[in-house]
């Protein structure tokens, strides 16, 4: 009894640390720590339920694929969520003009691989953990989301 998958891509999708191709049958119940992979990230970030009993396959996820959290945890306002299993974040910060003595806003766009496992939407706050290169662009995978307060995806949140 294995562990039913969502099979929405072209190719048959699969976990690659289970293995589904055995022959015995077992008279035992099969519980789903048996036929599903999920690992910890470490860091104090807690495993969400969609990944434990999810049925989705996402070799760069970092709670059931081959994805290391190393690096650096950084936090910020998701901007867009647009592209498959990615979005773009936004994080804002002050920076200091000697002249005049003052602070101007300035902000930066960070694109990051989100799991199927969480439900984002423009506005969230999401912390997010350097990890290897996934594509050209996204070396930061989601790793925790908390929902919005308000709508207000552009506005300067910090200060």
């Amino acid at each position: 009894m294995a562990l039913v998958i969502d099979q929405t891509k072209g190719a048959f999708q699969k976990q690659d640390n289970i293995f589904i191709g055995s022959k015995k049958i077992v008279q035992k119940k099969v519980g789903l720590r048996e036929s599903r992979y999920v690992k910890q990230v470490g860091l104090g970030i807690k495993t969400p339920q969609a990944a434990i009993n999810g049925a989705y396959v996402d070799k760069k996820c970092p709670f059931t694929g081959n994805v290391t959290i190393r690096g650096r945890l950084l936090s910020g306002t998701v901007k867009t969520t647009k592209m498959d299993r990615t979005i773009i974040i936004r994080r804002d910060y002050l920076h200091y003009i000697r002249k005049y003595h003052r602070y101007e806003k300035r902000h930066k766009t960070l694109p990051a691989h989100c799991s199927p496992c969480f439900r984002v939407n423009p506005g969230d706050q999401v912390l997010v953990g350097q990890c290897r290169p996934l594509s050209k662009t996204v070396r930061f995978n989601v790793l925790k989301v908390s929902k919005a307060a308000g709508s207000d995806k552009k506005g300067f949140s910090k200060f």
